[in-house]
């Protein structure tokens, strides 16, 4: 038996991109997935943790910012770390993005100069 663990979402970023460069010459970004969820009573959004290593992250810093239309392809991981103060253990759902889809700016925005549609995948 197989197992898979492969996300794929669409939904508009809740802030903008918070980058972080390494003296290795890595880049990390780190944001967050509004994905709708229409239920009988209200459409209230699902949100999600991304994050995004590489040319990809590049690409969400420089490209995105907090309302943009983003397609996403990555995997569930579980970040588990100790409270200093207290001691407990805690978890965090993150998704580790490989893909990402450029799908439109942030509503009401002017229309971009430069064509920024496009697939963006991480190198392996």
């Amino acid at each position: 038996m197989s197992v898979i663990n492969s996300i794929n979402l669409v939904g508009r970023l809740g802030q903008d991109p918070e980058v972080r460069y390494f003296s290795s010459g890595s880049i990390l970004v780190k944001g967050s997935l509004a994905v709708d969820r229409q239920t009988r009573n209200s459409n209230q959004p699902d949100w999600f943790n991304l994050e995004l290593w590489g040319k990809t992250a590049e690409v969400m810093a420089n490209y995105t910012q907090k309302g943009s239309l983003i397609g996403i392809q990555g995997f569930l991981k579980l970040e588990t770390w100790k409270e200093r103060t207290t001691g407990a253990t805690r978890t965090k759902p993150v998704i580790k993005v490989d893909r990402l889809q450029l799908l439109s700016s942030k509503p009401n925005s002017s229309p971009a100069t430069e064509d920024t549609s496009g697939i963006y995948s991480a190198e392996f």
